[in-house]
């Protein structure tokens, strides 16, 4: 079980390391994205508790900056060409919306459970998110992921404020 847990985050972590570091995802109509000036930890707590706080279940903190460190020596100068200084990730889930999401299309429950990521540079932190209402277009759960959407955008900017 560990062995797959371990497989599963480094498989994630490569994958988001593949959507940060491709020019082409920059400014993305798919992406959600807000600057926030100041410390990752910070910014972190306030998306955190502003999820939990508003109906949302954070199911797995990853520290992807972290666990990518370790292969360093192994990818040389490919490794952290952007100078990321940090990288974190959030998976959660709101149970309604998920049972929502499933009875107008099971196929997108691939979004659930959702994610965040917090990549800080420069004394910046970008918060990122998948717009499901994006990847829902033309399923008939395209209005329920519309609604999670702004929902979740409302809880991340209430929570900075």
């Amino acid at each position: 079980m560990v062995k797959k847990v371990n497989k599963m985050i480094k498989g994630f972590a490569g994958v988001v390391l593949i959507l940060l570091s491709t020019a082409s995802w920059a400014g993305s109509p798919m992406i959600y994205e807000k600057q926030v000036k100041g410390p990752l930890e910070k910014t972190y707590k306030q998306v955190f508790n502003a999820l939990e706080n508003n109906g949302y279940y954070v199911v797995f903190e990853a520290n992807i900056s972290k666990n990518l460190s370790h292969f360093k020596k192994r990818w040389g100068k490919d490794y952290n060409k952007n100078k990321l200084e940090a990288i974190r990730s959030m998976v959660f889930c709101n149970g309604w919306y998920a049972n929502q999401m499933s009875n107008a299309d099971p196929q997108m429950l691939a979004l659930c459970p959702l994610h965040i990521s917090l990549v800080h540079k420069e004394g910046v932190t970008r918060i990122l998110f998948i717009r499901p209402s994006l990847v829902a277009t033309g399923s008939p759960a395209e209005k329920v992921a519309l609604e999670l959407e702004q929902d979740v955008i409302r809880t991340i900017e209430g929570g900075l404020k």
